[in-house]
């Protein structure tokens, strides 16, 4: 049986839908069939981060009512074994039926090796979504302070849902900036209360494969990308450094 993973966020701007996309497709390049769904209603972008914004999706809405079958989702271009389910645009959170939800993931289970769940910022319905069915966390944060505060307060109210297996991954990493404030990653992980999954570099090749349309590890080899590839290791079971 596949695993659910959640990719979560205490706060927007953390990189948190690019750091989904790049460890899916890391993954794929392991040899794993995943499964991408975008839970972010109303402001959908995993599509963008995959590099497959030109090509029409179906919602996870239009799986979840039985209209289709998880062998409809969206494969992946460049990465065949990801398939790719988008957030629907006019069903509110709220009005998601958790029954339904919750069986399209058992189902997704026995097909794939991961179903990564994509996360809206912040720790509001979206949030909760995505968390209540996983089985492992993310949590991915910026390295400023407020950054680690939010994801300190969304790993709180994981604690609360009864969720323990939570891990965070520091994003967007300046090495020269930490250095100037004299801030270490164990700095960060004390402030967050959180294990560490991963750290990312800044790359603005995150940015310029999203502008060319293009998968981040098909657009570069090194920086975010290669960080993605050792977080997906550690996914993996693999042991791994964690380094930059």
């Amino acid at each position: 049986m596949g695993e659910l993973i959640a990719v979560l966020s205490g706060k927007g701007g953390t990189g948190k839908t690019s750091l989904c996309a790049g460890i899916a497709e890391a993954l794929a390049l392991q040899g794993e069939k995943v499964l991408c769904i975008d839970c972010d209603v109303g402001l959908r972008n995993l599509d963008i981060a995959l590099g497959i914004s030109q090509i029409g999706a179906l919602s996870f809405q239009d799986v979840c009512s039985g209209q289709y079958g998880l062998e409809s989702a969206t494969r992946h271009p460049v990465y065949p074994t990801i398939s790719f389910l988008t957030a629907p645009l006019n069903c509110p959170v709220e009005n998601v039926d958790l029954v339904a939800f919750s069986q399209m993931l058992e189902v997704a289970r026995s097909r794939f090796s991961y179903v990564l769940l994509d996360a809206p910022a912040g720790i509001d319905a979206g949030f909760r979504l995505a968390a209540q069915f996983a089985d492992r966390l993310i949590l991915v944060a910026g390295a400023d302070p407020a950054s680690l505060r939010d994801a300190s307060r969304a790993a709180d109210v994981l604690e609360e849902m009864g969720k323990t297996n939570a891990r965070m991954i520091i994003n967007r990493v300046n090495p020269k900036m930490m250095t100037a404030m004299g801030v270490t990653v164990d700095d960060m992980m004390d402030q967050s209360g959180l294990p560490l999954l991963g750290v990312v570099p800044e790359d603005e090749n995150v940015i310029m494969a999203a502008v060319s349309r293009q998968p981040l590890l098909g657009y570069t080899k090194k920086g975010a990308t290669a960080a993605c590839r050792r977080i997906a290791k550690r996914i993996q079971g693999h042991s791994v450094p964690v380094k930059l």
